[in-house]
């Protein structure tokens, strides 16, 4: 590593359509700039150009195309605000529409996300090796909001061939500082990086980055892939937005308790029970008992629920009634 980085982002590429040879597309674009590849190149690509390229595009509305994403394994809604749905979809990228694209697409046509940008990247990635023996890494973005802040960005939703974070745990710093969880994410980093030649109305769906070839990987190790950068279902702490995990939590149905995460400890627990209701639990084995006016016997439940327990008993000890809690089991 040198300290300096170079980004480039072609002009002149062709409209892609089903079938399009996107290695093919991208050299020509390149050759076209006498600005060949070099080994230890990152390609970028845009996931709209690959989905068009592999027949994602859909004729319709967002809102269709919305419900037949909604309906794959493990994709859900997060949140709703109005007419925004933030999705988790079947990738386990927490996105609004899902990924669902409407824009630099014909008129009354949607794109949806590939369906394993993973494997995308790395069929693009093999694709270039065999056109010029390179040792390369393929990096596939999408844009994506981020909680609590303004504005877009890209980010990685495909790689191959590629280190998609850097992790400094355990390292120094030039003060002495031992680093203890520092990781960054350099496949988003180049994602966002890249952006920024491309433009959003540029027509320039490819990228290469220069001067990282520190992290490209050998020719026959495509790497973990993006998906190493999803976080699983539970290990989040935001699996629902505020109004949902409220809504979620009192209706404590078992299908949502992922989200929430494991089982929290059982004084964390007997806290957030003593705050709602002024009542000290107490530990019963592994267990939690509170006794609580009958009206918020439904309260501890959902507190149970939103903290990975369930209601093992229940028992009336007029005026008020025991509840007995205990961890959920998967």
């Amino acid at each position: 590593m040198s300290g300096r980085l170079s980004l480039l982002a072609p002009d002149g590429v062709a409209e892609v359509t089903e079938g399009t040879d996107l290695a093919a597309l991208l050299l020509g674009a390149l050759d076209a700039l006498g600005e060949p590849l070099a080994d230890g190149d990152v390609v970028v690509v845009t996931s709209k150009v690959v989905s068009k390229a592999e027949g994602r595009t859909r004729p319709g509305d967002r809102e269709a195309a919305l419900a037949e994403e909604l309906s794959a394994p493990g994709a859900r809604v997060v949140a709703r605000r109005g007419p925004t749905t933030i999705a988790r979809t079947r990738h386990g990228l927490t996105m609004a529409a899902a990924g669902i694209d409407a824009s630099n697409v014909a008129l009354g046509t949607v794109v949806l996300l590939p369906l394993d940008p993973d494997a995308s990247a790395r069929a693009l990635r093999r694709r270039l090796h065999d056109l010029t023996g390179l040792r390369l890494g393929v990096v596939v973005t999408d844009t994506a909001g981020r909680a609590w802040r303004e504005g877009q960005t890209d980010i990685a939703v495909g790689a191959a061939g590629l280190l998609v974070a850097e992790d400094f745990a355990g390292r120094v710093d030039a003060h002495g500082n031992e680093l203890a969880v520092t990781a960054p994410a350099v496949a988003d980093e180049i994602a966002g990086a890249v952006e920024l030649a491309q433009g959003k109305l540029g027509g320039r769906p490819f990228g290469v980055v220069r001067g990282r070839a520190d992290l490209v990987l050998g020719v026959d190790d495509d790497g973990p892939g993006a998906q190493a950068l999803v976080r699983p279902e539970g290990g989040d702490l935001f699996g629902y937005g505020a109004r949902e995990a409220v809504v979620r939590a009192l209706l404590g149905d078992p299908g949502d308790r992922a989200p929430f995460g494991a089982p929290a400890a059982p004084e964390e627990l007997a806290e957030a029970v003593r705050r709602v209701t002024a009542r000290a639990g107490t530990a019963v084995g592994d267990g939690l008992a509170v006794v609580v006016p009958l009206e918020q016997e439904g309260a501890v439940a959902a507190l149970a629920f939103a903290h990975g327990w369930e209601v093992e008993s229940r028992l009336r000890v007029e005026p008020d009634v025991e509840v007995r809690l205990r961890p959920a089991t998967p």
